[in-house]
């Protein structure tokens, strides 16, 4: 994994906000539920995805309800180039919310058989706990979500990129409390990372969640974080806020290292105890307006 991560073959011309070429953001997946796209999900190496954990919320335990889709630019279009995976586990963060909303982010997801590296599907390259994120550095966030609050991504569905800088979460939180008041309930904290763009207005939005923000680092790209949250996308001007990666990293080495690699020819395992944690603050579905519009403003993408 360490040879071939974050070295896609594929080098398109990239600008912000536009369509991805095939095989330029190779980690990149969908996880489907019941068919259907939920979340987007990080792949790490030929076993597991990380994606949020918030994607899981009041969700079927039953793994025979999600599918991770490699491969793919166009979402429901399937090629000679996509792996349609089965789920072997899905493995919350203990403290997801544990300590503060949208704390500990983050979800492990275990794929029931190997996944082929092609030109297409190439993990992407995980952080070291300790890596310095650089204020204003330039990085990228891809995804499948709606374009704004009021508009969807229409068929053919092509995963849509752009280009970001990374804020630092004192600057993020001064302009998150100019807009929704002195409340710490929505704060960014040290497992977060700030990222967006004020020329640009590029941002997350529903549908997004979980889905990669990379840096190029060393001649190859790294995750530096997972999409969780923000303000809605009729405010371009605010930055989103993802999980922090290298915060989590010595937790997804750690996970790697003690859960066993599934026996291919047994079928995939309902979820025990390493998914009672499945209570994450989920992706709400289109119209899912079930609180007052003010509120609406925080929910997870």
């Amino acid at each position: 994994v360490s040879t071939v991560c974050g070295k896609p073959k594929v080098v398109g011309k990239v600008y912000g906000g536009q369509n991805a070429e095939a095989g330029q953001w190779p980690w990149q997946a969908s996880v489907l539920y019941k068919s259907l796209h939920l979340c987007g999900a990080v792949l790490i190496d030929t076993h597991w995805l990380v994606s949020a954990a918030h994607c899981f919320f009041n969700k079927s335990r039953d793994l025979e309800n999600y599918r991770v889709l490699l491969g793919n630019t166009q979402l429901y279009q399937q090629t000679q180039h996509t792996q349609k995976m089965s789920v072997n586990r899905i493995i919350t963060h203990p403290d997801f919310e544990k300590f503060h909303p949208f704390g500990s982010d983050i979800a492990m997801l275990q794929l029931h058989l190997p996944v082929n590296f092609t030109s297409y599907i190439v993990p992407i390259c995980l952080p070291f706990p300790d890596m310095q994120l650089l204020s204003n550095a330039s990085c990228w966030i891809t995804g499948w979500g709606m374009l704004t609050e009021d508009v969807s991504l229409t068929p053919p569905f092509n995963l849509q990129e752009g280009k970001v800088i990374l804020i630092e979460n004192m600057y993020c939180n001064i302009l998150y409390k100019q807009s929704i008041g002195n409340s710490n309930i929505h704060s960014v904290h040290k497992d977060m990372v700030c990222a967006g763009d004020f020329t640009t207005g590029k941002s997350i939005c529903k549908g997004d969640s979980g889905g990669p923000l990379v840096c190029y680092h060393h001649s190859s790209w790294v995750l530096v974080g997972l999409a969780s949250w923000g303000l809605d996308c009729r405010h371009p001007a605010y930055p989103s806020i993802y999980t922090r990666v290298p915060y989590f990293a010595n937790w997804i080495n750690e996970t790697k290292r003690l859960t066993p690699l599934p026996d291919p020819a047994s079928t995939p395992l309902v979820t025990g105890s390493e998914s009672q944690h499945l209570r994450a603050a989920g992706s709400p579905g289109p119209c899912t307006a079930l609180i007052p519009t003010q509120t609406w403003l925080l929910l997870p993408f």
